[in-house]
This record gives C-alpha cells, structure tokens and sequence, in this order.
C-alpha cells in the first residue's frame, strides 16, 4: 500500500493534498501517512502469526514520537539500539517488556538504564558485553534495584551473503555484528557461569534491504539446527530474533511481499519450537513517507541540467552515502508512474537534484528524467523517504533539521516542528579564558 497518490494533476498524501501541507509548514518537510504505517505494520503481524511472535519495530529506520505512537497502539514492541531511542519508546507509553536493545557498543549507562527499565531481553553481540552486563546485572540485584536476572539473546553471524549493499550487510564474517558460531557454542556450554543473566535465544539479523528470501532461508537453517543442538537448562534459547531487512520499492516493485519471506522462514521457526521476534524498520515506513522540496534554482552547465532544490544531504544522506535510487517527481503534474494514478510522459530533459550543502557529494538524483518545463518555486516529491531519511538528517553547514508531518485520512498535524538555528546553537558557548 502506497497512500501518496496523483489525483488532478495533484500529489495528495492520504486525503490532504501535499500542497495544502506545505503551505502551511514549508519546505522541506518529511509528511508521513498512519494509513501506510498501519497497513505495512500489520502485513507483518498477519504474515507470521500462525507462530507466537513479536513484532519489534526497529526504531532507527525512523524515530518520530508521532510514528511510535501509532505503531504502539497497533501492538508493536520496540527495537532500539541507544539510550535516547529507549527514552522515545519511553515517551509514548510503549510498554518495556516488549522492548529488545541491540548494537555492539553499549556503554554501562545504557546497559544500566535498559536494567531498571525492566526490559525483554539484549542482543549481545560479544564476549566482553556478556561479561560487563553479567557484572552490571550482579551490581544492581544487589542493591535491589532491579528485580530479576538480565535476559540475552546472543547474536550470531552465520557467514550468509545477504547480497544487500556493502553498508548494510551484517550477517557475513567480516562485518563487526554477532558472534561466530563457534564462539557462540562456546558460551553456551559455560553459560553458568554467567550468574546474573540468562541465555534465553539467539539473534541472527544478516542486513537490510534485502530484496531475496534464498539468504532467510540458508540463515535459519544453520540456526535453528544450531538451537536444537545446544539448547540447555542453562541456556533455554527459547526465542529466535531473526531481525527484520525485509526490503522495499524503491525504483521498481523487485521487493517480494513478506508473504513470501514467511513461507520460506516459518517452517525453520515451527521447527525450533521457539517464541519469534522480528525487527523490521524500514518494510514499515520506508515507503511510508515523502521528503518534499522547493526549487531554489535552475541552472544550466554546458549539457547539464541542475534542479538546485532547498533540501540537501543533510536531510537526506541516502543518495550520497549508499548511491541510493529514490523517485524524484513533481508535486503538481501527472503522476510518475502508473503506481501513483498517472503515467510518466516520454522523457523531456534529464536534470540532476541537488541541494545547498557545498559538497559536490551533495545531490538527491543524477541524470534523472524529468519535465523540461520545471522552474524556480516548484515542489518536488521524492518518495519512498520514510527510512533513514530524517532519523539520519544533520546539521551540516548550520543548517535546520525538517519537520515531520503526519497525516490521517482528510486530517494532518506537526509532529516534529521545523528546528530553528536558536536551537542548533542552544548547547553552545563561547568557552571565557580559553579564546
């Protein structure tokens, strides 16, 4: 489901045209569609709920409050990877026991906080975190501030080829996540030792964007026969985190539905007699969200063609730092495709997308089909801008972080206001004695 849509030669997201929305917040601004976040969500939950399951929403791939509230309410639990996105779930009223912290350099901070929090479990992903957080758990049953034993879940790379972007590959040796599985039996057979925590499953996320199922499919076969192998009483491996990467549309529909990821996963997880977890992120609201921007100016050098709009790499990085494909077209016009109610006319002019930010790295399209006709003050849409997209924004060159907008049916609200330079520049003082 895709709720940004051409109707008369306008972009509508839901019911409200994108037009009206920035006229009122400007550009540019993130606009979000509940109905799209709600549908991908529950594609997921419906996909595996033949197994007791929980969906962890992978708060990284986009962080708004207003985002987190509406998956709460729908049922999600929460994958969060620091402190602060523990403070988000906190601040919507997500529950904590359906909360799973991962990321290989937890600090005792976190680690601390996430224990007083009474979270699900952490995904360990080394030696020296399982021992810090044995140590840490010990210190605070001590002194009775929490009120059960840390549960873990030890992350495992099984050496598989996700054939994902280099960026985003995690499951392969060479990548800094998880524990080879030798070192993972390892830990299981002493992992009495370990008083304070107990080993309740494994976690094998192997990347993201992940647009094959064959990788899910050899990934669970080396764990879940790793499972039934080493489970022990002091260490049940009672839950299987299999992540989330389940990839999306960005340039074409190559993206299989999770459907089909299902079929290839459930059997291994019925097998394991495991409780599942999941982590999706960006499957959710990846296409969930638009970024939209103003041309600035058009400008012309030798054969090329710039649209030199008011959005950079600093509100999205993805272009730059992955070469990441994004849908790039006009807010008023005929739709770019037949996906969004219209069709793409023979193409006029090629141009390249860029944006203020004085690198020459700082382009959101190059060569790109697009309207000959376009000029200054017109609005671009570019889609499929709802991961990794504002969760990922900068302040470079001083430049103010986007608002987010969300909207339901015919209604839309900020739910992140336009940051102002007052607040770049609200932690920052001219140090007295040592200018």
């Amino acid at each position: 489901m895709d709720s940004f849509v051409y109707r008369g030669g306008q972009l509508y997201a839901e019911g409200v045209s994108v037009r009206r929305i920035v006229g009122k917040v400007g550009t540019p601004a993130y606009i979000y569609s509940r109905a799209t976040l709600l549908d991908h969500f529950g594609k997921v939950q419906k996909a595996f709920s033949s197994v007791p399951s929980l969906i962890c929403y992978s708060v990284k791939a986009n962080s708004c409050l207003g985002v987190l509230a509406v998956l709460k309410k729908a049922g999600a639990g929460f994958d969060v990877v620091s402190a602060g996105e523990l403070e988000r779930v906190r601040r919507v009223g997500g529950r904590m026991d359906r909360v799973v912290f991962a990321g290989v350099g937890k600090t005792d901070a976190e680690l601390a906080a996430a224990l007083r929090a009474g979270i699900l479990m952490f995904n360990v992903e080394s030696e020296a975190e399982l021992c810090a957080l044995d140590a840490l758990a010990g210190k605070l049953l001590r002194a009775r501030q929490i009120a059960r034993p840390a549960r873990v879940a030890l992350r495992v790379n099984p050496d598989v080829d996700p054939h994902t972007h280099a960026y985003i590959t995690t499951g392969k040796k060479e990548t800094k996540f998880g524990l080879d599985l030798e070192t993972t039996a390892r830990l299981l057979k002493t992992a009495a030792r370990f008083r304070n925590l107990t080993v309740a499953g494994l976690h094998a996320h192997i990347g993201s964007q992940i647009t094959e199922v064959d990788p899910y499919r050899e990934a669970l076969k080396k764990v879940v026969g790793f499972i039934l192998e080493h489970r022990c009483e002091a260490a049940p491996l009672t839950y299987l985190n299999s992540g989330g990467g389940f990839g999306i549309y960005y340039q074409d529909r190559s993206a299989p539905p999770v459907e089909r990821f299902a079929r290839v996963m459930l059997p291994a997880i019925k097998e394991s007699g495991c409780t599942l977890l999941l982590e999706p992120g960006r499957f959710v609201c990846g296409n969930a969200g638009i970024l939209v921007t103003r041309i600035t100016y058009v400008k012309h050098s030798g054969r090329k063609r710039f649209l030199i709009v008011d959005a950079g790499m600093n509100d999205l990085v993805r272009p730059s730092l992955y070469g990441a494909f994004h849908e790039i077209w006009p807010v008023q016009g005929a739709g770019p495709s037949p996906t969004r109610g219209g069709h793409r006319p023979p193409p006029s002019c090629v141009a390249d997308v860029v944006g203020p930010i004085c690198e020459s790295g700082d382009f959101l399209a190059k060569d790109r089909p697009l309207p000959k006709d376009l000029q200054r003050g017109d609005l671009l849409a570019i889609f499929s801008a709802g991961a990794y997209g504002r969760t990922m924004s900068s302040n470079y060159n001083t430049r103010p972080m986007c608002p987010e907008i969300l909207v339901s049916g015919n209604a839309f609200a900020v739910a992140t206001r336009r940051q102002t330079c007052a607040d770049i520049l609200a932690c920052e003082r001219v140090p007295k004695g040592v200018v």
